[in-house]
Parts: structure tokens; C-alpha cells; sequence
């Protein structure tokens, strides 16, 4: 469990890598204009797989540490709710495939950078946990 544990952990930073760079490339393109290219493409897609990915490590994690003796304590309950939370929205990037470029970079601006701001909140819960 401790090395699923660490790729999940070491996986937090490659969306976050991911999710900035995302956030970034749309606003500049929402700024500047142009077509929602392949690249673009590429970070949508890319960073809802890493979402999902991290997720379902999250969830073998919590599923196997709560049988294996640690429980299902509020924290991590939380934590999982937040972040089922910013999976689902960072799948809302597929909603405007048809949309103008303008706004799809917009869109894809603002909800990757939401979807960021409530993985923030669920790796903050974690501190919740009690010493000892």
C-alpha cells in the first residue's frame, strides 16, 4: 500500500504541473484568440485522464486502508467527496467541444482552474487528521 500511496502522491504534482500549464495556455488563448488547437486538445484530455487516474488511486487506497484496519475516518471522507468533486468537474472541459474558440478557451480556463482550487481544498482537508 505504501507504494500506491506514493504514486499517488507524487502524482498530485504532476496535475498540478499539468492543471497550471492548462490554465495558462487558455487564458492566453481566451486573451489572444485563435483556434482551440491540438495542444489544447491535449490539455483537456490529459488532465481530466490524470483526474481520474488519481482518483481511482484514491479510492483503492481508501477502500483497501479502511478494510485493512485504519477505518473510514471524517477526513478522509471528506477528502475523497472533495475531490470525486473536482473530477467530475474537470470532465465539464468536454462540454464545449463545439463551442467558439473564445469561449471553449474561457471555459477551459476557468473550470480547469476550479477543478485546481478544489483539489487544494481536499489536500488541505488532510490536515484535518489527528495526531498520533
Amino acid at each position: 500500500m505504501d507504494f500506491l500511496l506514493t504514486i499517488h502522491s507524487i502524482l498530485r504534482w504532476v496535475i498540478l504541473l499539468v492543471g497550471v500549464v492548462a490554465v495558462v495556455k487558455f487564458a492566453l488563448g481566451w486573451l489572444r484568440g485563435g483556434p482551440f488547437g491540438g495542444l489544447d486538445r491535449g490539455l483537456t484530455a490529459g488532465f481530466s485522464g490524470l483526474m481520474d487516474l488519481q482518483g481511482a488511486l484514491g479510492l483503492v487506497l481508501l477502500v483497501w486502508g479502511g478494510l485493512a484496519g485504519d477505518g473510514f475516518p471524517l477526513y478522509r471522507i471528506l477528502h475523497a467527496a472533495v475531490m470525486i468533486l473536482a473530477i467530475g468537474a474537470s470532465h465539464q472541459l468536454m462540454r464545449w467541444k463545439t463551442a467558439p474558440d473564445r469561449l471553449r478557451y474561457r471555459n477551459s480556463a476557468l473550470i480547469t482552474l476550479g477543478a485546481l482550487v478544489l483539489v487544494f481544498v481536499g489536500i488541505a482537508i488532510l490536515r484535518l487528521k489527528p495526531a498520533g
